[in-house]
């Protein structure tokens, strides 16, 4: 799978821009600043309907624009299509798949994939299981997009109950009468069904991936393993002994109601897929506080290539976006990381200098400055 032509009106610094591309490496350089990564964000977003630098829309629509359109047309095998997303803030985002208009912008997963390295990717190890959490997701949707629809219903569910028991604890709170609080009974269910078909997803990933990312590991530094994905639930140590989607959803059931208590006095839901984590080892202990820069960047890039293994051993290659990543590698781990990827269908790569894009990933260039993106003729 690869994108043949990217087109973006009102996105970020572009108010228009057409953007061909082809099949191989692909690399954008240009100063900092001058909008090499929003061009590659924008290709992010197609596939996960969300941007690896902010966490809501309204960035992602240049300044004085009331809306942005990211429009990419796509070939898949024999298959061609044209997808476009029309990003509103505030309100309603809309997609079109081959210019029909009766889809919802969650249609749109699944017909571009991508495994995207940036700089933010040390997150991954060291920042919060927010991080982490976003990390397993995204890639359950792109292995199965109708998990895009299972994440906003469990988003949703969770957003209803936490109104119930935030009101239940400042009645509590401020001496009002009781409230009734029997619909959290069927809150519970809804939950813990759609929370069993999340964590049962996840489990399968992390067991998927497990030896992809000791794998990627060895070859970016070798001798330097073995990686440990653990995951750690809220549902307790039941958890780990449910072997189906039933007696997940009955830990879950089971975890929510001995929390109950606790949740009504603190006003928030405690038990959940939002609030896992997945515990990343290097060795016997956590890569999160005693693993160095070099390990830590090593583990990121790990996890992303195997990312990339997993999906292409699944049947649709995913265009491999390198965002900057050069610049912050060591020489033998650019070197590496360069070697590895260099075969991929499609990779995208953005630098500020020619000489950070490593001699293996010759192919197309573009200069990017003050809003023009040109191509460069060798």
């Amino acid at each position: 799978m690869h994108v043949t032509h990217l087109s973006l009106a009102d996105f970020r610094s572009y108010a228009r821009v057409e953007v061909p591309l082809e099949p191989g490496v692909t690399a954008f350089v240009g100063p900092n600043g001058q909008g090499k990564t929003n061009l590659v964000e924008a290709v992010g977003y197609l596939a996960t309907l969300g941007s690896h630098r902010v966490s809501s829309d309204a960035p992602l629509v240049r300044m004085g624009a009331e809306r942005a359109v990211v429009r990419a047309a796509v070939v898949q095998g024999e298959r061609q299509q044209l997808i476009e997303l029309e990003l509103n803030p505030g309100k309603a985002n809309r997609a079109r798949i081959n210019r029909s208009s009766q889809v919802k912008p969650r249609d749109v997963l699944g017909i571009v994939r991508t495994v995207l390295f940036a700089p933010e990717d040390l997150a991954l190890v060291k920042g919060d299981p927010g991080e982490r959490r976003r990390f397993l997701d995204e890639l359950i949707t792109a292995r199965a997009p109708r998990m895009g629809g299972v994440r906003s219903d469990y988003d949703r569910v969770l957003k209803q109950r936490n109104t119930l028991l935030k009101t239940a604890a400042l009645a509590r709170r401020h001496g009002g009468r009781q409230m009734d609080l029997s619909t959290l009974d069927v809150w519970d269910q809804h939950l813990a069904r759609a929370g069993a078909e999340l964590l049962a997803q996840r489990l399968d990933l992390i067991a998927a991936l497990q030896p992809l990312a000791d794998k990627a590991y060895e070859q970016l530094a070798p001798g330097g393993g073995p990686l440990a994905l653990e995951y750690r639930g809220s549902a307790g140590e039941a958890m780990a002994a449910a072997g189906t989607r039933e007696e997940l959803y009955g830990v879950l059931l089971a975890a929510l109601g001995e929390a109950r208590k606790q949740e009504i006095e603190r006003g928030v839901t405690l038990v959940g897929p939002h609030r896992d984590d997945l515990v990343l080892k290097l060795g016997q202990l956590p890569a999160k506080g005693y693993a160095s820069h070099g390990e830590s960047w090593s583990y990121a890039l790990a996890l992303r290539l195997a990312s990339y293994d997993l999906l292409r051993a699944e049947g649709n290659e995913p265009v491999l976006v390198l965002d900057d990543v050069f610049a912050e590698l060591d020489a033998r781990r650019r070197e590496r990381l360069a070697e590895l990827v260099a075969p991929g269908e499609q990779v995208l790569v953005t630098a500020a200098v020619a000489d950070d894009v490593p001699e293996v990933l010759a192919g197309a260039r573009y200069a990017v400055s003050d809003g023009a993106v040109e191509k460069v003729t060798p």
